[in-house]
């Protein structure tokens, strides 16, 4: 006899059926084409298969399914997942390079700045130039970032006391400073060029001031002789963005013009104002000076115009972020308003250093937690940033933010277990945990109401599945029986999920439900003989349902009837059944 190995596949394949054939597996390559017709295979597949092959078949196909199914929804999280965490990890990527843009910016300019306040001054200049060389010369060597203001301060009060009337064009203002003092210039005619008035010539870091160099008049003999015989008086004053200085060097055709105009520079204003200085001394370099420091100082003007709208954007960038996460923050004016300050705001999380990026992303964990309703970690979360807000005292802008947060994530998760706790009413170990987690998110009043009035809904559903079919007693006993056992099942269930203090609202409702009985119980007997035969059979069911209550603690038998002292005669109300 041969053995059996030989008749066996090289794949493993399901046991045969009943019929004696060979069942057919799902070949997943071929599911996979895309030119597959699924008749067509179908009957190629299980043209010869028993019943027993093509449930066997089928069944695999469901399981092929299933598992196709599971991968997918793990693959769509795992990406999500990820997603997150690159987006996190380029966003602090991207603060990291603007902080480190910024701090080379601030170093260029400070050793800029340093750099020029410690340069020598023109040894021409009638006064500026004994007060900038011989008082901050030394102090310039050995100055530091932390010194700069005042140095700029001292700069700006020895202009005012030197040029006549510079306050007037130049207020004082944070971080304005001399950057050159350029020395002696002749004002030029326009058309003829030729030399009107001696002037001086100031470069700021914002404005260029120009100062006309007058003789001082002499008053007797008892005049101070020991100032300097040349005052200066502000002339003009331009903010540097709006001007535009230009070398007249080889502007002019003729060989006198090109003599008179290479040591000129021409600075054309606002509109078409436009006024020619030359220097004093032929081929000084006070011009070569003068035009590169004008040159840098525009482009730091513009760099920081350019840094201050970036940081306009960057504000409004982290208010769209954080709005567009959560559009409830456009209700929230003062908190809106301070978005832009506290992106970078660290608060401390277990003895560690976070920004408030971290608790975006503790939001985000817990949105994926409500969504797939994972319930107790959901909570938990919620717990621990409640508490971490709690915790932040002394940070009242980043309390107010997540508690924000948190607040909506709470709400909407109370939603979602209270949901639960609706349709699962009658199942008392979940009603009691779902119970827990919204006492524990501070919405036990939502539970309680939720709770009781999900089974008011099923006393009145059961009640109404009663059917009256012309036997008064068989009705009553029904509807009496629906009405007090499921009170007991609610009141029993209630002492056992919920806290102590809140009995007295089961108490209450169930006192409301049996008022709701006695209501239909008078609708009723309504038709029949008080006291007689028929209502007093009725009434004793009713009693003796009532006593269920007792297991739970509670005794409603006086309350039954209660309302029906009075006959419906009396009232003027309808006689009959009533049926609804």
């Amino acid at each position: 006899m041969p053995a059996l190995t030989k008749y066996e596949p090289r794949e493993r394949r399901p046991p045969p059926s009943r019929g004696g054939g060979v069942a057919p597996t799902p070949d997943i390559k071929a599911l996979r084409d895309p030119r597959l017709v699924a008749d067509q295979y179908v009957a190629n597949i299980l043209s010869d298969a028993t019943e027993d092959e093509i449930r066997d078949y089928e069944a695999a196909l469901r399981n092929l399914k299933n598992r196709a199914t599971t991968d997918l929804q793990q693959n769509v999280y795992q990406n999500r997942t990820q997603f997150i965490k690159i987006s996190k990890e380029a966003e602090k990527l991207k603060g990291e390079m603007r902080a480190l843009k910024n701090l080379m910016s601030e170093l260029k300019i400070n050793t800029t700045a340093l750099r020029s306040a410690s340069s020598k001054e023109n040894a021409d200049s009638p006064s500026l130039n004994g007060d900038f060389s011989t008082n901050l010369s030394k102090r310039d060597k050995r100055s530091s970032v932390a010194d700069r203001t005042q140095l700029w301060n001292s700069q700006m009060q020895a202009l005012y006391k030197n040029v006549e009337g510079s306050q007037k064009f130049l207020p004082t203002s944070i971080g304005r400073h001399v950057v050159q003092d350029a020395g002696s210039w002749i004002e030029l005619d326009n058309a003829t060029y030729k030399s009107r008035r001696s002037m001086q010539i100031f470069l700021l870091n914002d404005h260029l001031l120009i100062a006309s160099r007058k003789k001082r008049k002499t008053e007797g003999s008892g005049a101070d002789s020991r100032g300097p015989p040349v005052k200066l008086v502000a002339d003009r004053c331009w903010p540097l963005l709006d001007i535009e200085v230009v070398d007249m060097a080889g502007t002019s055709d003729t060989s006198t013009g090109r003599n008179k105009l290479a040591d000129a520079v021409m600075v054309r204003g606002v509109g078409q104002e436009s006024v020619i200085y030359r220097t004093e001394k032929p081929e000084d370099t006070a011009k070569a000076s003068l035009m590169l420091n004008i040159r840098r100082t525009v482009e730091e003007l513009r760099r920081g115009l350019q840094s201050e709208v970036e940081a306009n954007n960057k504000a409004k960038e982290t208010i769209n972020y954080f709005a567009s996460r959560d559009p409830g923050l456009l209700q929230k004016t003062a908190l809106l308003e301070t978005l832009s300050d506290i992106k970078d705001m660290l608060i401390e999380v277990d003895g560690k250093q976070q920004n408030l990026r971290w608790v975006e992303s503790q939001m985000d964990e817990l949105d994926i937690d409500i969504a797939l309703q994972r319930l107790e970690p959901a909570v938990v979360r919620v717990e621990k940033m409640k508490a971490l807000a709690r915790g932040l005292k002394n940070n009242a802008v980043a309390q107010d933010f997540i508690e924000f947060k948190v607040e909506e994530r709470c709400s909407r998760l109370a939603t979602v277990i209270t949901r639960e706790l609706v349709d699962t009413h009658n199942e008392q170990r979940k009603t009691k945990r779902n119970v827990v987690w919204l006492t524990r998110l501070g919405f036990e009043d939502r539970a309680r109401e939720a709770y009781l009035e999900a089974r008011s809904n099923i006393i009145q559903k059961r009640s109404r599945q009663c059917i009256f079919q012309g036997d008064l007693q068989l009705y009553i006993w029904e509807v009496s029986f629906v009405y007090f056992s499921i009170i007991k099942n609610t009141v029993s269930c209630f002492q056992g999920c919920f806290p102590p203090p809140m009995m007295s609202a089961c108490v209450k409702w169930a006192k409301e439900e049996v008022e709701a009985f006695n209501a239909i119980l008078a609708r009723q007997l309504s038709s029949t003989d008080r006291g007689g035969e028929v209502w007093t059979k009725c009434m004793n069911q009713a009693k003796d349902h009532a006593k269920m209550l007792s297991e739970v603690g509670l005794d409603f038998r006086n309350l039954v009837g209660q309302d029906m002292n009075v006959s419906p005669e009396t009232n003027g109300g309808p006689v009959g059944l009533g049926l609804s």
